[in-house]
């Protein structure tokens, strides 16, 4: 897992807009497309104002959730509503490469399996997304993997749903599918979640996202979340 140390959370937008547009170029010569699953949050919807401004072959993306709440279409709560805010409104991103949870079904089950399906025609079967944007809780989730939620232990399917967390139920990938992404991104900021970054960064098998793979993984941090590192780990300040 590498670690690159920023000031501030505008700073870790940019790096990570940044970083996103080489990997989708890198994608796209590759094999053709780049599919990039996101996560909700305040610095993630800059970081995709900051993307929209890349110049990156828009048609040949596609963007899908991590996770969503289960809430009405609009709803301030969706993540989906801030991501085509951000997105759709600044980059030239054809609006039917994004892909919502379909969280507005009245069969949640099946709509979870719908999504799965969804996974499969744009990102092969089993889908290997390219790259999945991760936040970090304070609490140690990440996506709606949640502690103490069953969902944790899904291993058989790429798209479930949690118990109510905060007031929501929310429907979320798996690790099954994080865990066969080509390329991880965490984006941590506040120094809120310094203590549960050190923990991330000590693969800490009690929260769950070090149960993500650490391997093709990319931090970045800003200063207040990266206060506790230990100072023998590799890391850049910007």
């Amino acid at each position: 897992m590498k670690i690159k140390i920023v000031r501030d959370p505008d700073s870790v937008a940019a790096v990570a807009a940044r970083f996103i547009a080489g990997e989708a170029r890198t994608a796209i010569r590759d094999h053709g497309s780049f599919v990039m699953a996101v996560s909700g949050g305040r610095t993630p919807w800059r970081m995709l104002r900051d993307l929209a401004l890349e110049d990156i072959p828009w048609k040949s993306i596609h963007i899908v959730q991590v996770d969503e709440r289960i809430a009405p279409a609009g709803d301030p709560d969706r993540n989906l509503t801030h991501l085509r805010e951000s997105l759709l409104e600044h980059a030239p991103l054809p609006p039917e490469q994004i892909h919502p949870m379909p969280v507005e079904a009245s069969d949640l089950e099946a709509a979870c399996a719908q999504y799965a399906q969804t996974l499969d025609m744009i990102a092969g079967s089993p889908p290997v997304l390219d790259l999945v944007h991760l936040g970090l809780g304070p609490d140690g989730h990440t996506g709606s993997l949640i502690p103490g939620d069953p969902v944790r232990n899904i291993r058989d399917v790429d798209v479930a749903l949690t118990g109510i967390y905060q007031g929501r139920r929310r429907m979320t990938l798996t690790y099954p599918v994080l865990n066969r992404a080509r390329q991880i991104l965490w984006l941590v900021t506040g120094s809120e979640k310094a203590e549960i970054l050190k923990r991330l960064l000590a693969r800490d098998p009690s929260i769950p996202a070090a149960e993500v793979r650490g391997d093709c993984a990319v931090v970045i941090a800003d200063q207040a979340a990266a206060s506790r590192i230990d100072e023998d780990l590799t890391t850049t300040v910007a």
